[in-house]
């Protein structure tokens, strides 16, 4: 008799690749890396953010790049190597982990960034199409508007339309790189983009809202 979709031994391994996901998403690179290099506690700055915007208002161009590369990488690393070794369902998960890991990290009493770098990296590896797109729209917003949380609000909201527009667009072939699943899961990251974005929202309808590069 077969064992019930629930059952523990069956559920194991999803929980498994959930929770490594979350540990490795949790590592506060912009943190590390700031006090590495004897700038502080970047928390302390600024919006208090852990990430790259935040990272950059110490003035330190180098150590704002490494904490973007690093805070996208650990996404994209751990979708690629759990699609790569088990399937797109272990990926999801791992990669969402990774990205509840950036937001609420256990390291730091769960208060961690608001997940944009960490969101495209992951994008990236889910749907590279889709996450290049996503990835581009960030890119043009933030360099036309100065405006990083406006950039990735936008590049939130689109995320979910452009692995829609994948669905029934093979590339490469027969190569396939839009579902139901992703479409949900790029949903369910944009809908916490804009919950942890919600003082920068209050600020952008106030016009308050600061600009990349002000420290």
């Amino acid at each position: 008799m077969p064992e019930p979709l629930g059952d523990i031994s069956y559920t194991w391994p999803f929980l498994v690749a959930a929770v490594l996901g979350y540990l490795i998403g949790s590592i506060p690179f912009g943190l590390v890396l700031t006090r590495i290099a004897g700038l502080g506690d970047v928390r302390k700055i600024g919006s208090g953010n852990i990430g790259a915007t935040n990272v950059l208002r110490t003035g330190n161009k180098f150590l704002a790049l490494a904490t973007l590369l690093l805070d996208g990488g650990k996404g994209a690393v751990v979708v690629l190597l759990a699609n790569h070794y088990l399937t797109q369902d272990y990926a999801v998960l791992a990669g969402g982990g990774a990205f509840l890991g950036h937001l609420f990290p256990v390291w730091l009493k769960f208060k961690g960034g608001k997940g944009v770098a960490t969101f495209i990296g992951v994008m990236l590896a889910v749907s590279w199409p889709a996450g290049i797109a996503v990835a581009l729209t960030w890119l043009l917003v933030a360099v036309v508007l100065r405006i990083s949380s406006l950039a990735a609000l936008i590049a939130a909201v689109f995320s979910p339309l452009y692995i829609y527009g994948l669905m029934n667009a093979p590339l490469f072939g027969d190569m396939y790189f839009g579902d139901l699943q992703r479409i949900e899961f790029s949903a369910f990251m944009a809908i916490l983009i804009f919950i942890r974005h919600h003082e920068n929202i209050a600020r952008l309808l106030k016009g308050t809202e600061p600009r990349i590069g002000k420290k």
